[in-house]
């Protein structure tokens, strides 16, 4: 079978007890999930977790396991509670060490005097991990096998995706068509129902939302095939017609 045929699949584990409390609002899941999406790769499954030693390493060894890839955002900072990367290497049963192209990098990012002993554990990951360099704040990442660490800064996560690019073997991008009805999701559940076991290679996803003081639905079909979400988006709009259901968007 073509490779290209084949679903590649991530999942993200968010690390963190500030996400847990509520203190920190997440946004690393939809930036990874769409970097995901355009090379080809679906993210199957979210988590948070505790910065909990034995929690990272049970959960990182499941979902690797599990899926293609597996991306971890949190705690490879500086302070006690960042324990991801000392998890990571115990999770693959490696040394826990200093990189010395990491220390390198961070000994020169940093002004004389100021790389203490809280910014040299940046420099420490698994043995042998390879380096996912940042150009925002100096410190990078790492990735061991299938499972890359970030940081849970979100720009600064961001920022280092370009340079991860290559080390990502994705399938076919995943596409998407968009029809934003008036309606509600009642009066289309028993019709969508019938049309996504017709087309079960496109993801049908339906979504109310309220726009202008109005009730809508938006209809989200997704695949890797735009023959399929075209065949799907004909019958939708079918029972759209059928239906006398105005269309307030379509893209």
């Amino acid at each position: 079978m073509n490779k290209k045929s084949l679903q590649v699949t991530a999942s993200i584990l968010i690390i963190g007890n500030e996400i847990l409390s509520g203190r920190t609002q997440d946004k690393n899941v939809v930036i990874l999930s769409e970097w995901l999406n355009k090379l080809g790769v679906k993210t199957k499954e979210v988590r948070v977790i505790p910065d909990v030693e034995t929690k990272i390493i049970e959960t990182v060894n499941h979902l690797r396991n599990n899926f293609n890839y597996v991306f971890t955002t949190g705690g490879i900072g500086p302070t006690h509670d960042d324990i991801t990367a000392e998890s990571i290497s115990k999770a693959f049963n490696r040394n826990y060490e200093f990189h010395k192209d990491a220390f390198r990098i961070l000994e020169e990012y940093y002004l004389p005097g100021e790389f203490n002993e809280g910014r040299q554990k940046m420099a420490k990951m698994p043995a042998d991990a390879k380096l996912i360099l940042n150009p925002s704040s100096g410190a990078p990442g790492f990735f061991v096998e299938n499972v890359f660490c970030l940081p849970g800064v979100p720009l600064i996560l961001q920022s280092m995706l370009g340079g991860l690019k290559y080390a990502i073997v994705g399938g076919n991008p995943v596409l998407s068509d968009t029809i934003n009805l008036k309606t509600v999701e009642s009066e289309i559940a028993k019709q969508l129902t019938k049309i996504q076991n017709n087309n079960k290679e496109v993801e049908i996803g339906s979504y109310p939302f309220f726009q202008a003081g109005k009730l809508g639905v938006s209809i989200v079909m997704r695949s890797t095939d735009q023959n399929k979400i075209d065949n799907c988006n004909l019958e939708i709009m079918k029972l759209v017609k059928e239906k006398n259901i105005q269309i307030a968007e379509k893209r």
